[in-house]
């Protein structure tokens, strides 16, 4: 479904990604572990049109994506869930998540959409005239991926879900992501050092100093020794 082959991408004169290369078959969760600082959110950003510069290809479902802009890419079907949430903070729930369906492919569907959310996310359904401001840090992060649900799109790139979140509302967060990947999306998860990581994951990926150090499935990861002590915490 995504095809990335030796992508490159800058920060100025700073070279954060060097040759990377993965591939995302549809239907997976594909987790991408690291440090903090060595490009996971830059190459999701790279994905989603939002790199300052890349080199290299992307491409998805058949179709290179290389350098496109990010509202292009919402209407191809790829989003971008970003870790800081980017919510309006004094617009109210209901606003929020209809200010995901901008798209012209969205907009057709936002009814139907917004009916799958709330039966998502039912704590967002009783909330839905509250102001984003107002919410806790674990339903803030709902309110984010709903959002990006309500683009319609089927390729979702989401950074660091759990982070800053209370081990409960993490596990409750990774839950929802394996039941939005069981209603048909496709999904490229950056995370840091979280062991439950290795349950949901089709497919992993280590970027070190911006360079691909491992890859491979839930088996190969759990057997690894140095994988699982530095970024699987076991």
């Amino acid at each position: 479904m995504l095809t990335v082959t030796n992508l490159d991408a800058y920060y100025g004169q700073f070279h954060v990604l060097k040759n990377v290369s993965i591939d995302v078959r549809e239907g997976e969760v594909a987790v991408m572990l690291g440090p903090n600082g060595h490009g996971k959110s830059t190459l999701l950003k790279a994905i989603c049109g939002l790199a300052e510069r890349v080199a290299g290809t992307i491409k998805y479902e058949g179709r290179e994506i290389t350098g496109m802009p990010a509202e292009k890419l919402v209407n191809q079907g790829v989003i971008y869930i970003a870790e800081n949430r980017e919510l309006f903070p004094h617009m109210t729930v209901l606003e929020n998540l209809k200010l995901g369906a901008y798209s012209k492919n969205a907009r057709q569907h936002e009814k139907r959409n917004l009916e799958k959310v709330f039966r998502l996310f039912p704590r967002l359904a009783e909330r839905r005239r509250q102001l984003a401001s107002t919410m806790s840090g674990g339903e803030a992060r709902m309110l984010a991926i709903a959002r990006g649900l309500m683009s319609n799109a089927d390729f979702l790139c989401v950074d660091e879900p759990s982070l800053g979140l209370q081990p409960n509302l993490r596990i409750e967060v990774f839950n929802i992501i394996q039941e939005v990947n069981r209603q048909g999306k496709t999904i490229l998860l950056v995370e840091q050092n979280i062991p439950q990581i290795t349950e949901m994951a089709d497919k992993l990926y280590v970027l070190e100093e911006g360079r691909i150090t491992f890859q491979g499935d839930r088996s190969e990861a759990l057997s690894n020794d140095h994988l699982k002590e530095i970024f699987l915490g076991m």
